[in-house]
This record gives C-alpha cells, structure tokens and sequence, in this order.
C-alpha cells in the first residue's frame, strides 16, 4: 500500500513555506465529509491542476492514498476497491484529456453499480474556450454514466456555508440516493496559486458525522428521525408530500405545529397553520417560537419570510422528499429520508397517549388571530386588491376543484391569504418556479375532468398566449382569473423599486405591455368577464362553465401597500393578543 508523510509533518510544511488558500480549505473541508461519510480510499493520478485536493487527500491521516502515474489505472483500481469494499472511492486526475481516461471505468462503474466519486480538477472558467493549455470541455464530460454531476466553481470564501453539503452529497449520491449506487463526476475548477494550506475548516456536525446523514428505506428513517421527535418542533409540509393525513395526525400526537402550503393536502382548517408567513414576520412572535427540530416533508414553501427564519434558526433539520429528489436549498439538512410510507411509520412509534408539546396550540391560537385579522381586512374589500382577489379565488373554487396557481405573485398571495381550504385540490409548477405555459397546465388539469379554476398574472398570461388557440373549442370546465397590473408585480417588493429612478425601474422590472387582454381573448372566441366587487368575481368562479377568462384590474403601488398593511395589522394582532 502506499506511503506518505506523517499529517504533522506536512502541516509543519505548508505553515512555513505556503500561504492560506480558498481552494486548500475547500478540498480539506470536502475530504473531511468524505472520511465522515465512510469513504476510506483515494487514487490519484498525478498531475499539476488537481495539486490543491490531491495535497488534502494526502494530509488526511485517515485516508489511504494510492497514486498510479496513468489515468486508466488509477481509475480501474478505484472500481476494484470500491467493488470489493462497498465503500465509494475517490478518484482524482490533472484537467484535459486525463479526465478522457477515466470514461471506460466510469461507464463499467454505471452499468456495475458501483459506488465512486469522481474528481476531475479543471482550468477556471476564464481559461474556457480560448485555446489555453490542457483545457478541454470537461462539464458533464460522462453524460448519462454518472448518478450526479457538480461544478461548483471556483472555490470562494463567501460560500464556504456550501462546502460540506457539497461533499457529504457526492457521497450519498455515490450510495444511491437517487435509486442506485454509482458513480458520481465533480468538477473542480481550481485558480493559482495551486500550492495552499487550508485555512479554518468551516464547522462539521457533532460526533464526526456527515453534514447529510441519509435514510434509503423506512426502517433506516425510523431509526434516524424518531430520537428527535422527543423535542420541541415544528412540521413544514410542502407539494409533493405522500401521506398528507399522517404528516397531520403525527403533528397532533406530537404536539408540533404543521405549517402547510396550500399545495400540500396539509392545510385543513383546525389542524394546520395556514398564516405561517404573516405569523413570522412578527419579530417577537418568531423569537419566542423557535423550535428545536425542523421536520420538513416535500417541497419548500413559497414564502421566503419562512424559509429564512427557518434555516437560520438553528434547529436540526430533517427533510422527507420522494425518492430521488434533493430538497435542501439551504444547505441545513442534518437527516435527509425517503418518503415511502415513512411518515406512517414514524407515526406509529409515538405513543398514542403521549403528552403532546404545547407549542401546537399556541401557533394555532397565534394563527386564529391571522386569520380573522386578514379576513376582517380582506373580505370586505371593496378596491380588488391582490390578496382579496386571491382570497375569494380559493373560496369559490367548487368543492372537488382544482386551483392551478401561476409563480411569481399569485402563488405567494394563495400562500400567504387564502383561507385552508382541504376539500380542493391547488396545484401549481414550483419546480422551477417559472412562469411559462400556465394557461396550458391548467387546460392539461382540467382535461382531467374536475371544475379548475387557474390564477395567474398578466405576464404569466402573455407568455402562453398560444394555449388560448383552440381553447374555446376544447370540452374543460375551465376560468381563467388574470390579475392585470400592466406588468410584473413581484419586482415592486424588491429593492430596485426604491433604489433606481422610476422611469429605469419600469423600463427594467415594472415592464407594462399594454396589451388589451379582453381584445386577445375575444380574438380566440372566448368570453371576457371584468368584475367590478368581490362577489362578481366569486360568482364568476363558482358559476363558471365551459372555458371564460376573468380579467381583475390592479395597481401595482397600491399593492405594494395592501401587502404591507395587512402584515403590520397581523403583527400588532398578535401583540395585543399576548
């Protein structure tokens, strides 16, 4: 096996003749979630771009380090021990053709199932493409023959917060979080000076363990999550969630908020908490509430006032995804499981008469109050402001309905002032989170059969104006509900709305089109309903068939404004009512 210098040696060295590097830091970081998450091997071909992983490799004492001075070797001897051991293996190569000679291992590895995570160290990005030496395109080099593919970039002090996850991932990756062991290609783009010593290691979890902990099966995930639901947390139930009424049930025996988007299944009036967004934004609220676990099912929610409070405020966070999907935007997950049939399961190891925490009841109080806040501002609103109109949206939807809801505003304002409703089905595209073709996902729900009703913007509408072609002809039970603010909404809540001149901001962000909206619907055969109150446009929803466009005129500023009103009424609610 092979030989190196004993670590206190080294760091003797890199002390006295070597300065403190981004890149030093970052590979020692990933090399220390590697050794956590059991990798106990790495083969390194030689060569001078990979000099800052292939010095962290070898300073870390609990790593063993073969070196094989040609590529193709070095990567079959990483499949062998990989193959004998279980255990991914780290394989490491200079950039340009070098990475090449690793393919025939990576696709034996692919087709083996073998677990490897591959490094290939590259020329930074502005090498790329101007004929610099030994620079060849090394991004998704292995196409389809890796389970996962990263380029982070070059490495950079401001976002070491990342390092860890990104190491403990490619590991889980390697073990077959997306369905099957394999290997894993990372692309590390590395800037002179190549030779550092690393700085402060960003923190790792206690007791040694990886940043992400993963659970592959539901024995697995019971064995991780149910030591933690002994303490005080919360339930935060995105779209995609398996087992809505078990995610509910388990928070009733626990004792644990569920703060449900309305995509969840999860928001039934009494048993979740449907005003979580208005609720935070109360400092003293959030203060005083803070929990000690994090149990978060299925996909983030909209509301960025959420999920900033809860990735800072420091509670072990445990995220339940279907399988193959990685939800952890924030890098803070300490557990992440799969969802089959899991939250069952860790239903039945609470007892059925455990004394449950407090703490639901008192989010449930502080949320009664939200809602008859935002109800007493709202349902009487006479000027169809954006959260009224999305209030009455989601009340009049029929019982058995579908809501398809646009990004950008609509889904916020749904999230955030709609009343629960559990007896309706709310669907909306938040994979990316774009505006595009959302006439045409609502006309595809509605073909389903069921009374749809689709909210959405006067942008998110122009975008897919081809799906009203022909629409007046299809067999759907389908409105439309466009709110007309003659641009994008959304960017008023940002800070270029106070900090460029108006005439920029609007040529930027406010961007007005115009555009007659009814003239376009009618070019299309269809009908065109403008409601002048509240229960027109409920009355529209409710007796709506076949397919009609409803247009709601707004005014941009003067949403701004309703959306801070309510919030600051909300927040001194709850003040008077503790």
């Amino acid at each position: 096996m092979g030989h190196r210098m004993p670590w206190f040696v080294l760091r003797l060295w890199f002390s006295s003749v070597m300065e403190i590097t981004a890149a030093a830091t970052f590979c020692a970081t990933i090399t220390d979630e590697w050794v956590r998450g059991g990798v106990t091997a790495a083969f390194v071909a030689p060569g001078s771009r990979s000099t800052p992983l292939a010095m962290a490799l070898v300073a870390e004492s609990r790593l063993h380090v073969e070196m094989f001075h040609d590529e193709r070797s070095a990567s079959f001897a990483a499949l062998g021990h990989a193959l004998a051991t279980n255990v991914p293996s780290v394989l490491l190569c200079t950039s340009g053709t070098a990475a090449a000679h690793f393919s025939a291992a990576v696709i034996e590895a692919h087709l083996s199932c073998v677990p490897l995570i591959v490094c290939t160290a590259d020329r930074p990005p502005e090498l790329w493409d101007i004929g610099a030496p030994q620079t060849v395109d090394q991004t998704k080099l292995y196409a389809n023959s890796v389970r996962w593919f990263c380029e982070p970039g070059v490495a950079d002090d401001a976002i070491s917060s990342v390092w860890r996850s990104l190491g403990a991932r490619s590991v889980a990756e390697a073990l077959g979080w997306s369905g099957r062991r394999g290997p894993v290609h990372l692309n590390l783009s590395f800037r002179d000076p190549l030779a550092g010593q690393p700085g402060l290691l960003p923190r790792g979890r206690d007791e040694g363990v990886p940043w992400h902990q993963i659970a592959l099966g539901r024995d697995e995930g019971v064995s991780l999550i149910a030591p933690h639901l002994r303490h005080r947390g919360v339930i935060v139930v995105g779209g995609g969630t398996a087992d809505a009424e078990s995610v509910l049930r388990l928070g009733e025996r626990l004792g644990w908020p569920v703060l449900a988007d309305h995509r969840s299944g999860c928001r039934a009036p009494g048993r979740s908490v449907a005003h979580s967004d208005a609720l935070i934004r109360s400092t003293s609220f959030a203060d005083t509430h803070v929990p000690e676990v994090v149990l978060h099912v299925g996909e983030a929610p909209a509301s960025k006032v959420v999920n900033q409070w809860l990735a800072n405020c420091g509670a072990k966070h445990i995220v339940v995804v279907p399988r193959g999907r990685w939800i952890d935007p924030d890098r803070v997950a300490s557990i992440l499981a799969v969802d089959e049939g899991l939250m069952a399961a860790l239903l039945d190891t609470v007892a059925v008469d455990r004394e449950p925490d407090p703490s639901r009841e008192l989010w449930m109080a502080a949320d009664a109050v939200a809602a008859r806040t935002v109800a007493e501002e709202l349902d009487g609103d006479i000027t169809m402001s954006e959260p009224a109109v999305a209030r009455a949206v989601v009340a009049a939807v029929p019982a058995g309905g579908v809501l398809v809801v646009s990004s950008s505003m609509p889904v916020r304002d749904v999230e955030w002032f709609a009343a629960a409703r559990a007896d309706i089905t709310a669907l909306a595209n938040r994979g990316a989170n774009g505006i595009d073709g959302v006439i045409s996902t609502a006309i595809g729900a509605a073909l389903v059969g069921a009374p749809t009703v689709c909210l959405m913007g006067d942008v998110a509408f122009l975008h897919d104006s081809a799906g009203l072609v022909a629409l007046a002809r299809r067999s759907v039970n389908l409105t439309i509900v466009v709110v007309n603010n003659d641009g994008g909404g959304i960017f008023s809540f940002l800070p270029q709305a106070s900090v460029l001149p108006p005439a920029d901001f609007e040529r930027l962000f406010g961007t007005p089109h115009g555009t007659s909206m009814a003239a376009l619907v009618r070019a299309h055969g269809m009908p065109v309903v403008e409601p002048v109150t509240l229960d027109d446009l409920r009355a529209c929803v409710v007796d709506g068939t076949g397919v009609r466009v409803v247009l709601v005129h707004t005014e941009r500023r003067a949403n701004v404004a309703m959306h801070q009103r309510i919030n600051e009424r909300v927040v001194a609610a709850l003040r008077t009512a503790t």
